[in-house]
């Protein structure tokens, strides 16, 4: 006795369609979001116990600031809540504020290992070997303590603002 095909593939193919129905860049709904998080939360992103090595003291802050400013800024904004980023919106998954209470409710170590090893498929790039422990701990530090939305206006790359230090332009022909 033969099997038929339809017989043994039905259930491979009723499961790989579940299961393809439920791979979204995007939860939907309150069950999978809160799937999605707890699982971020608990079992992809690392370092849960590792303690911050820097106190959080003003200049500490002010160094990750400083940090903040030559390496995030792009996607995150100067005040890390994504004010004047074009995109921040428009992708897929879009770039969080980092002072969303998703972001805040890491552990100091959680946050350094994301800025570490970065999150993949997003855009977030990994800084590893590009900023020092020191600059990504104080990083971390300035994440916990970051200024009200809007009040450090738009990164100089998307205003304008000459005032602001960017790259220099190259010098235009006459």
């Amino acid at each position: 006795m033969s099997r038929s095909y339809l017989g043994i593939g039905a259930p491979a193919l009723a499961a790989f369609a579940l299961v393809g129905a439920g791979c979204q860049a995007t939860p939907r709904g309150k069950w999978e979001t809160a799937a999605v998080t707890r699982a971020k939360h608990w079992v992809f992103v690392r370092n849960k116990d590792v303690k911050n090595p820097l106190p959080a003291t003003s200049e500490n802050i002010a160094e990750g600031k400083e940090a903040f400013s030559h390496y995030c800024i792009a996607c995150h904004g100067l005040d890390g809540q994504n004010t004047g980023v074009p995109f921040a919106e428009n992708i897929a998954p879009p770039v969080p504020s980092l002072a969303s209470s998703d972001v805040q409710s890491y552990t100091d170590g959680q946050l350094k290992w994301v800025i570490d090893k970065g999150v993949f498929p997003s855009g977030m790039p990994a800084s590893k070997g590009i900023l020092t422990d020191e600059e990504i701990w104080s990083t971390v530090l300035y994440i916990r303590h970051l200024p009200a939305a809007g009040s450090l206006g738009e990164p100089a790359i998307y205003s304008g603002d000459e005032s602001e230090p960017s790259t220099p332009k190259p010098p235009q022909k006459r």
